[in-house]
């Protein structure tokens, strides 16, 4: 193997899991924020959907 590689082998191997677990980490925060987000939204379309109930019964165009 040339020398080279080995050398950055020898600096990239060891730190393999760190990078691994660092990525891992970002990836679960995604998709957290991305549910909590979904779920935001969900929340509004209900309480907009209860407005517009509300606005229909007094006669409001909304």
């Amino acid at each position: 193997m040339d020398p080279v590689l080995e050398e950055i082998y020898a600096l990239v191997v060891p730190s393999l899991p760190y990078v691994a677990g660092a990525y891992a980490i970002l990836w679960i925060a995604l998709v957290a924020y991305i549910g909590m987000a979904y779920s935001r939204v969900g929340r509004l379309e209900k309480e907009i959907a209860v407005l517009e109930e509300s606005l229909e019964r007094r006669g409001i165009s909304a």
